[in-house]
Parts: C-alpha cells; structure tokens; sequence
C-alpha cells in the first residue's frame, strides 16, 4: 500500500472564489501526486464549496478524499476529521483561503527528511495582510520552539509529522472557540524533537479576504481569558521551570491577558473593566513569575501589577499617559499575525 509523504488537510467554509486556487495550489505542487494525498472536510458550506471539492476530486489527478458534514461552528471539528483520515508520513493543514507556493511540500519535506525533524515551518507570504518575518531570516535546519523566533508564529499551517500528532494525541480543542490553533501548533512544537525553517522560499501564501470573511472573531472576554488559561497551563506541563518556560509564557500573556488592558480600555464602561479584572486576576496571580515578569516591557509589567491590586485607578492613569502619547501606535494582534513578531 502507498505511503503518501504528505496529507493536505483543508477544512472549508463558505470558502469560495479563493478556495479555488487553494486546490489548484495543492495539485500543482512539485513533489508530484504519486507523494500526495488531499482530505477536504466541508464544514457546511452554502456558497458551493462543497460541490466544488467534490467535482475537484473527480478531475485531479492526486487522490482527494472529500467529507461534507453539517456545520461545526469552528475549524476544529473538520481539521480533527481531516487528521483521523490522513496517512501521509506529515501532514500539512491549509486555511481554504490560503495557498501554497508550487514547490513548497518538496522542500518542506526534504527539510525534515535531512533533519529528521517533527516540524518545518515554511516561509509565509502575506497577500493583502500582514506576515510573520522574525523567524524566517535564514533556513535553519534543525532548531527548537525557543529559538529562532518560533514562539511568534503559532497559526497550524506548518509540515508536522504526523508520527508526533499520533503519538501524542493531538488534535484541535473542540471545545475552545478562540486561540485554538495556538494550543494545536504550541502542544506539537513543545513535544517536536527538532524544527525546521525554511526561510528561502516563499512555501505559504496567507490571503486576507475582501469580505472579510477570514477575520478571526475576537470571541467574548471569557473566551480570550480562556484560551490565556489553556495556553499557560499547557506550558506548565510540558515545559520544566526555568528560563524556557518563561519565555514561552510571555506570548500568551502578552497576547491574551495584556490584550484587554490596552488603551482601547479607556472607553468601554465599569462593567467590561470589571469583568476584565475578574478574569486576568486569577492568571497574574497563578502564572506570573518573576523569570516572566523580568522577559516583560516596564509598562506591560506595571498593567499587570495593577491587575493583581485590582488597582483601576492607577491603570486608568497608566492607559490615558500611554494612550498621549504620539508615538504609541496599539499593535492590532490576531493568532494568525504572530503578535510578538518584531522583525
């Protein structure tokens, strides 16, 4: 029986026209059709996504697997499907709005291959949004999560051998609603015995829709502080005390506890800051230690400390001199636009 070296997983909604060339990008890869298979999950979809996957996988010439089910409500049912049916030796999960560059599974592949390591994360691309850069300055053929940058990147579009996924059980958190490809991509990178860039080459292409259709919702407060909590909590298990542990902890704290306590604050009304505080308290207090405090800017540390008092008047303060000044511009941050990505 074949081995395909790699399982494209497209879970899809309402993904047309740019899921059209989603597929044309997968089925014009280099690595050839005889090394590849394709799983499309369609999730639903009312705009003729699905019967179009279903006539793609007639026409190709790279076995396509196609699943329509009824709507999940979120990209992890489907990619949980996908991953249960591929049997490539990796696996690659493509957003239906993305797409690859043609020779990038090849390259990818003989990556990990040379290196015979557990990821590769190939150079992105940005179409109409912005893109990663900090950790795709040069090729390294074998690093870990907490070097190179890796920790700025967790979107799920990245080589992962599949081996590892089965071997740990990893899959998407049905249950989380917000942050879920960060807990997938973050769990395989702190258990991969090794990492792989490719930086030379242009392998992913992100797309940001006209329509909008691709902006991630930023979920109720609950739901960030919720995947903040998952997050942490998954670092505390797999990763020893010490300096790598917090510096992994700094994203989500950066991303998801610090968030909500931006400028933007400053015009939302007592109940949201009560709410806010009621969440992020109980993180500040459980994960934020003194290795992660030092890794974190002097305003950031002092939001956080006000946090802990439950000192809204000093934050208050804090966020309108913040908020004066003209050279601060507030970082629009996304699980897909690598917050911490400074390059």
């Amino acid at each position: 029986m074949r081995v395909p070296d790699v399982t494209v997983i497209v879970a899809v909604y309402n993904g047309l026209p740019y899921f059209t060339r989603c597929l044309e990008s997968v089925s014009g890869q280099s690595i050839g059709p005889d090394r590849l298979e394709l799983v499309v999950v369609d999730d639903g979809s009312t705009d003729g996504s699905g019967e179009y996957a279903e006539k793609f996988a007639v026409d190709a010439e790279l076995p396509t697997r196609v699943v329509r089910q009824p709507n999940s409500g979120g990209p992890s049912g489907p990619r949980n499907v996908g991953l249960s049916l591929a049997t490539g030796r990796y696996v690659f999960i493509l957003d239906a709005d993305d797409h690859l560059g043609p020779e990038a599974l090849e390259r990818m592949v003989a990556m990990a291959d040379r290196n015979d390591t557990d990821m590769v994360l190939g150079r992105i691309t940005g179409v109409n949004r912005r893109a990663p850069r900090s950790m795709f300055r040069a090729n390294a053929e074998r690093t870990s999560v907490f070097e190179n940058h890796v920790l700025n990147t967790m979107s799920a579009e990245k080589l992962f051998r599949r081996e590892l996924l089965e071997r740990h059980g990893i899959r998407f958190m049905e249950d989380l609603h917000h942050g879920e490809d960060t807990c997938f991509t973050l769990e395989a990178s702190l258990r991969a015995d090794g990492i792989s860039i490719v930086a030379d080459y242009p392998c992913l292409y992100i797309v940001g829709r006209t329509d909008g259709g691709n902006l991630t919702s930023a979920g109720s407060r609950a739901e960030g502080f919720l995947a903040a909590r998952t997050q942490l909590e998954l670092i505390t298990r797999l990763v020893p005390p010490g300096p790598n542990r917090d510096t992994a902890m700094v994203r989500p704290f950066r991303l998801k506890v610090l968030r909500p306590f931006g400028p933007r604050l400053l015009r939302e009304p007592g109940p949201v800051w009560r709410e806010n505080f009621g969440l992020a308290a109980p993180l500040v207090e459980e994960f934020l230690t003194p290795g992660v405090r030092r890794k974190l800017k002097p305003d950031e540390r002092i939001r956080l400390h006000c946090v802990a008092e439950h000192r809204a008047d000093v934050l208050r303060d804090l966020l309108t001199l913040l908020s004066e000044q003209p050279t601060r511009r507030e970082t629009r941050l996304s699980e897909r636009d690598t917050p911490l990505d400074d390059g």
